[in-house]
């Protein structure tokens, strides 16, 4: 059967560029916010761009948080693109005018740890990166150690905080990649999963990742 996949249009993200992606995997794809419809779905991808305060208050509005978190206590498959990575966790600190205080805004705290600045000597972090992905990674399944993708961010999550508190429950994968510093590049825990790059401006690695993400919807 085909497997129909949500694409969250909450106003943020490049959704007609993830729709068309997603369509080249065989799933049927539809870009809405109507609740129902991303709760329904087989599979709900989050997209997001710019910054992590906008694209929250966003999310918020639309009620996202909310579809979120009951399609993961359903265990129903969520993809997060780029900051709809970011914003699954505890929250993001952005800088703010040098005479202010940094801001820092809550997140949908799916994961813990705190979305901040890259230390890189060159910002943003724009352009094709290699990554290190984890051993039995489903996302990254047939794709070669020196495949690249496509990043377009300045804030990432610069370290992996989660204690699994069950021992007998798996432990998430992650996959780092390294600019300036290492940082998060993709998340792989159960039924979440979530990559900082653009899978859809990856060419066929990012096309491999999206069919492999689809193939693995229930």
């Amino acid at each position: 059967m085909t497997s129909r996949v949500v694409v969250f249009d909450y106003g943020s993200g490049n959704l007609r560029s993830a729709q068309r992606a997603m369509e080249r995997t065989g799933a049927e794809v539809t870009v809405t916010s109507d609740p129902r419809r991303a709760l329904e779905a087989d599979g709900l991808v989050v997209p997001g761009v710019g910054s992590f305060s906008a694209c929250m208050a966003s999310l918020r509005e639309a009620g996202g948080e909310r579809i979120i978190g009951r399609r993961l206590a359903g265990a129903r498959p969520v993809l997060g693109i780029c900051v709809g990575l970011q914003v699954l966790f505890d929250r993001g600190v952005e800088q703010a005018d040098p005479l202010e205080e940094d801001q820092a805004t809550e997140g949908c705290g799916e994961w813990p740890g705190t979305v901040e600045r890259l230390r890189a000597p060159i910002l943003p972090h724009m352009g094709w990166n290699t990554v290190k992905a984890p051993s039995g990674s489903v996302l990254f399944d047939g794709l070669a150690d020196d495949e690249r993708f496509y990043f377009v961010h300045s804030y990432a999550v610069r370290t992996w905080d989660m204690v699994p508190l069950d021992p007998r429950r798996p432990v998430p994968g992650v996959t780092w990649a390294e600019h300036g510093e290492p940082f998060v590049a993709a998340v792989e825990n159960g039924p979440l999963s979530a990559t900082q790059f653009h899978p859809e401006k990856s060419g066929d690695a990012g096309a491999r990742l999206l069919s492999n993400w689809v193939a693995s919807l229930p």
